[in-house]
């Protein structure tokens, strides 16, 4: 077994193991590894937007499934979640949505200081190189670039006419002043490319001396000793390894892996752990509960329109627009449009998010029809009440653990998604909409009461890609982290990603994984004795 020793080890080279490692190496005298168990993020497929379904089910995905859920009729439901360099940032639809400014005030309420909205906001600035215009809302200097996509399809600009026909009022950004609304969503691409948190962060900034990044590398354990993480184990090219942090351990594994890594470690709920063998170092109950997520539930109709569709992109033109010019179908991020409106107009904040997608997309894309071509308006619930759990399934580091997100246990969940789909119905049936659109495939024409549409949801729903919340940050007994993302119970290690939202926020999850590093950036540096500090870099020099 080898042995070596940095500052600083982050576990995870996903969105916000890239941001660490760029900020705590940003002084050219803080040493720090960053291990990340998968691939190189050297894929074409990671390049180009509309291919981002194509990665399902390879080498940079974790392939996981759920427990048999009751809430959607027995099945266990696939999981895709990034194994690369960039980790999801690399592997997702790109779309960049922060969430409703309340979530950030419900963190803080919940005692979280310094996580409200006023806060989080100059986190979010600092991240962004905003293209389209400036804006108090936005960043124009930071390593990560947002812009509007190059080549939206007709069809998607008609799914946002059509919800203006329906009433809901047009938003040309919902990062802005307000969330409410319907729109083209901004997407992380740069130049016609997806710009991953790997692109942004870690790539720019490979050449520190005091920066090392391994790939492969499958952390089996943080190693703890009289109640401080003094470092890590894991495995590399079949080989035990081991490596010593003086200063912490930084766990910015996701929703899935950091509590797993925990409970391996002996941090998680003592009666757990014996079921297993597991030596507690640290009795935190909390670690793996408080699982919620996204589910989308669409409704899907077949076109004729052939200008639209991406189902058939990646013909030799498609590949000369993208390659040569950076334009047409191939940069797509899939899910062009969308919006969040309230189910309720009394409402203070959206409940429902819409993403319209100019394809079929029917489990994840992968039951699409072979022939044909389709487009698919997905209905989310943005604010769960549902709670799931991941648990060990075994000690073997190597075996997935057991999730159950207990989808659809609260009929509040289900309610909201059938009134999704009866609201994409309508908007379906807008003028705007009407030469796109053919037959109904889901629910199916047939398919007409509340009954029957939750019994479609119960079938056909399938996860937005958003866990969060399994290693929450608070100051109940359930916290596994406090409001500087230290665990509870050991020194010298944080957890750092999507795990620690105490409450999903309303809309898609990376922008504020991405925004939670920044914040822990600093919350570290400040930590730091003062003959380490140093001036913050922007980006990658």
């Amino acid at each position: 077994m080898t042995s070596d020793e940095y500052d600083y080890i982050v576990v995870g080279a996903g969105s916000a193991g890239c941001v660490l490692a760029n900020r705590l190496t940003a002084d050219g005298e803080t040493s720090v590894l960053l291990l990340e168990a998968g691939t190189p993020d050297d894929d074409r497929n990671m390049r180009i937007p509309a291919a981002f379904p194509e990665l399902f089910k390879t080498d940079a995905d974790w392939e996981y499934y759920t427990e048999p859920q009751d809430g959607c009729a027995g099945r266990e439901l696939y999981w895709p979640r990034g194994k690369t360099l960039g980790g999801c940032s690399s592997t997702n639809a790109m779309i960049y949505i922060r969430g409703h400014p309340s979530d950030y005030d419900g963190w803080a309420e919940l005692g979280n200081d310094g996580w409200g909205y006023d806060s989080m906001l100059e986190y979010f600035r600092r991240a962004e190189t905003f293209e389209p215009t400036d804006s108090s809302y936005h960043g124009d200097e930071g390593p990560l670039n947002v812009t509007d996509q190059s080549s939206p399809r007709p069809a998607s600009e008609a799914f946002v006419r059509a919800a203006a026909q329906a009433g809901y009022d047009r938003n040309d950004d919902f990062n802005g002043a307000e969330q409410a609304g319907v729109g083209l969503y901004h997407v992380t691409q740069k130049n016609g490319k997806r710009h991953s948190a790997a692109d942004a962060y870690l790539k720019p900034v490979l050449d520190r001396s005091n920066l090392t990044a391994e790939t492969g590398a499958r952390v089996t354990e943080v190693t703890v000793e009289d109640g401080r993480a003094t470092g890590v184990k894991y495995s590399r090219d079949g080989e035990a390894r081991s490596v010593d942090a003086t200063e912490e351990v930084l766990v910015s594994a996701g929703a899935v892996n950091s509590p797993q890594i925990l409970m391996l470690s002996g941090i998680g709920d003592p009666d757990h752990l014996a079921d297993h063998g597991i030596d507690v170092e640290a009795a935190s109950p909390g670690v793996g509960r408080n699982l919620q997520d996204h589910l989308f539930a669409f409704t899907v109709y077949e076109t004729d329109d052939d200008v639209s569709t991406l189902d058939d992109a990646g013909s030799l033109r498609d590949l000369f627009n993208w390659f040569v010019r950076k334009r047409g179908k191939l940069t797509s991020n899939v899910g062009e449009a969308g919006g969040f409106v309230r189910t309720d107009p009394d409402e203070p904040r959206p409940d429902l998010q819409f993403h319209f997608a100019p394809s079929y997309f029917m489990e994840h894309g992968l039951a699409n029809p072979e022939e044909g071509r389709g487009l698919s308006i997905g209905a989310t619930q943005l604010r769960p009440e549902s709670r799931g759990r991941v648990r060990l399934s075994s000690t073997d580091p190597f075996e997935a653990p057991a999730i159950d997100p207990n989808y659809l246990d609260e009929r509040a969940d289900l309610e909201t998604l059938v009134e999704g789909v009866k609201r994409a119905r309508e908007i379906a049936d807008q003028d705007a909409l009407s030469e796109y659109l053919g037959r109904e495939l889901w629910p199916g024409g047939d398919v007409e009461t509340d009954e029957e549409i939750a019994r479609h949801v119960r079938e056909e729903c399938h996860t937005v890609y958003h866990p969060v919340g399994t290693c929450k940050m608070g100051d109940d007994p359930a916290a596994v982290v406090d409001d500087e993302l230290r665990v509870r119970g050991v020194e010298g290690l944080r957890v750092v990603d999507a795990s620690v939202m105490p409450t999903l926020v309303g809309g898609n999850t990376n922008a504020p994984t991405i925004a939670i590093a920044e914040r822990a950036a600093d919350l570290i540096r400040e930590d730091r004795p003062a003959t380490a500090e140093g001036p913050l870099s922007a980006a990658g020099d």
